[in-house]
């Protein structure tokens, strides 16, 4: 996104939450929207990094940042960041980022780890999406954001909870801008591939090694983060960043590829029980 040009050519920039806002996409988000003149409001459960980059974004920016620490796994965190959005009269920027990875074969998944995906993936950002919409109406402007992944277009092993949350908030964010075609209330779904973040950190990923991903697939947080604020001025819904993965989605997807290729594909990515 160009520096000097305001973000949806808005001149007065309000609010901006962000969730899952103490690192990687999150943080990137964080920095972004500061830059550009908005308050943030930063969302996660690590106190001690929300009040570093909110420290590090009043210091390089001076526009104020809150912090609001909350497990977006439990109902009542999300209640009341529910609660907080209705009290807010310029929430411009709603950012659904936090997330988590698992990779197991469903029948060996934890119960909890189910539930928390479901809760932060998907619960939070309808219950966030539906707290917004009536002050962003009202106002007639306003962006939502729901961070999804390239996985929501590829069936895969051991990854039916991921994959199939994401794919959730893909049709969540189409059904929803259709409802608003008549505003003038953007919604993305932002579809990033392998990207330089924490989440291969997550507990549930701890025998994932992420190096066997050629490094020239992968992006930036920073890199991501700017292609899609640059995209919300867009007709498309579901946004993929960077051009090798919107080309391998697009080939991924054509029916001219075939049954059989798309198999072999899947098939390389399977991991034997154990």
């Amino acid at each position: 996104m160009n520096k000097n040009q305001n973000f949806m050519n808005w001149n007065n920039p309000g609010v901006a939450l962000i969730t899952g806002a103490s690192s990687g996409i999150g943080a990137s988000y964080a920095r972004f929207l500061s830059a550009q003149g908005f308050v943030t409001i930063l969302i996660a459960r690590r106190k001690e990094r929300l009040e570093d980059l909110a420290r590090e974004l009043e210091h390089n920016t001076s526009n104020k940042t809150e912090v609001v620490v909350a497990d977006l796994s439990k109902l009542e965190d999300i209640d009341s960041v529910v609660e907080k959005i209705k009290d807010l009269n310029n929430l411009d920027v709603l950012v659904n980022n936090a997330g988590f990875g698992i990779r197991e074969y469903f029948e060996n998944q934890p119960l909890i780890a189910i539930t928390d995906m479901m809760f932060v993936h998907n619960i939070a950002p309808v219950l966030f999406s539906r707290a917004v919409l009536p002050g962003m109406i009202k106002q007639n402007r306003g962006v939502i954001i729901n961070v999804s992944s390239m996985a929501a277009f590829i069936p895969r092993p051991q990854n039916v909870m991921y994959g199939s949350t994401k794919n959730f908030l893909n049709r969540f964010s189409e059904e929803l801008q259709l409802e608003l075609h008549d505003t003038n209330v953007k919604v993305q779904a932002l579809c990033p591939g392998y990207t330089h973040t924490e989440i291969f950190d997550g507990k549930y990923l701890k025998d994932y090694d992420p190096s066997i991903i050629p490094e020239e697939t992968w992006m930036s947080a920073d890199e991501v983060v700017d292609l899609s604020l640059s995209a919300c001025q867009n007709k498309e819904v579901v946004f993929i960043p960077g051009v090798a993965n919107q080309k391998f989605i697009e080939l991924y997807t054509n029916p001219k590829l075939g049954k059989r290729t798309r198999e072999n594909m899947i098939k390389a990515r399977i991991i034997p029980r154990k």
